[in-house]
């Protein structure tokens, strides 16, 4: 099918471009959130970095037009709770509670463990499908995570900073599936919540907790670290994941480590090892092999109906209701009948079937 050859290849490029965008804004948090660490608590900083990002959303979307996404509904509150824990407070907090124990050249390659964590719930628990590139991809981030040779000693890294790290990375693993889930709703809206939700609730734990505000100028370096790291990466991930699924995206983001690794050796003064380069080089391997992957066989679409924004593919042949806007994209509710076909295709949300 020639339409489903060109929309699938468009979806995937966008996809890929939208991942790499978000991977490159949020690589810059781990080496400038560090920093920030000798002024202000773990949990305080957390709860100014999700703040920024959400207030920041929230005066966009007021100044922007009008949305064209389909709006979140009472059956999205546990996945949308789930993302607020999980990638919201727990990710954050174990994330900058590792990085006051290690380098920030560490903690950045570490967080390339993200990719193969999200990759493995999302084949094992989310029913996504991963040919032998994606394997391969995810072979490979792991492998430069191995090589990244990290040493005890002289205030570098310890054990527990480690586990902090990977933790966090577990914890944004399932937010990103959870992400997923809802990728069908206004993503604006989703990630508006959660940085709302996340930094309130941060920010008074620590305030909570006998933490103290640091100056105004820590406090909106902060904010605006977390409205581009926090806010606009997250929004533009979850275009992504709505694109290319969850295990795709995840090769993908994994290129923000190396943006992290890099301003480090520039804002901290670290040096790059050889085993830094190494594992920088394994894992832009992985994201070069997910690039080659193509997806096609004969499959079937039971009918469905659901709501969500979308052009006239091969996908959306439908009537209209009386008043629905036609401009594209546009979102109403809209029903697919069952039809069987062989095209290349990405794991989205027409495409969750068997293998």
């Amino acid at each position: 099918m020639t339409g489903g050859t060109s929309s699938t290849s468009q979806a995937s490029w966008r996809g890929g471009a939208y991942g790499l965008l978000a991977a490159a804004l949020f690589g810059l948090s781990a080496p400038i959130a560090k920093r920030l660490l000798g002024e202000v608590s773990p949990q305080l900083l957390a709860g100014l970095l999700y703040l920024g990002a959400g207030l920041g959303l929230t005066a966009a979307r007021r100044l922007g037009p009008a949305p064209r996404e389909a709006a979140l509904k009472r059956q999205d509150v546990p996945a949308l709770a789930g993302v607020i824990v999980a990638g919201g407070v727990v990710g954050p907090l174990l994330l900058l509670l590792g990085l006051a124990r290690v380098s920030g050249v560490v903690g950045s390659l570490l967080l390339n463990l993200e990719g193969p964590l999200t990759m493995l719930l999302a084949v094992a628990l989310f029913g996504e499908h991963l040919g032998r590139y994606g394997a391969l991809a995810a072979a490979l981030i792991l492998a430069g995570a191995a090589l990244l040779k990290l040493e005890l000693g002289a205030g570098t890294v310890d054990v527990w900073g480690m586990a902090c790290v990977a933790l966090a990375c577990l914890a944004w693993a399932l937010d990103n599936n959870l992400t997923q889930r809802l990728s069908l709703r206004d993503p604006f809206a989703i990630v508006r919540i959660k940085t709302l939700a996340a930094g309130s609730f941060n920010l008074a734990l620590g305030l909570a907790l006998g933490g103290q505000l640091p100056g105004w100028r820590v406090c909106g370096a902060a904010m605006l670290l977390g409205l581009v790291s926090y806010g606009g990466s997250v929004v533009l991930d979850a275009y992504a994941l709505r694109l290319v699924g969850a295990a795709r995206e995840a090769a993908y983001f994994a290129s923000a480590p190396f943006v992290g690794a890099l301003l480090s050796t520039l804002l901290l003064g670290e040096r790059l090892r050889a085993s830094d380069g190494a594992a920088m080089l394994a894992m832009a391997l992985g994201v070069a092999a997910l690039l080659l992957e193509r997806h096609a066989h004969w499959h079937v679409h039971e009918a469905l109906e659901h709501e969500h924004a979308h052009e006239h593919d091969e996908h959306h042949r439908h009537a209209h209701p009386p008043g629905t806007a036609l401009a594209e994209p546009h979102s109403h509710s809209h029903r697919h009948a069952a039809l069987a076909h062989d095209h290349p295709h990405l794991p989205d949300a027409h495409h969750r079937h068997r293998h």
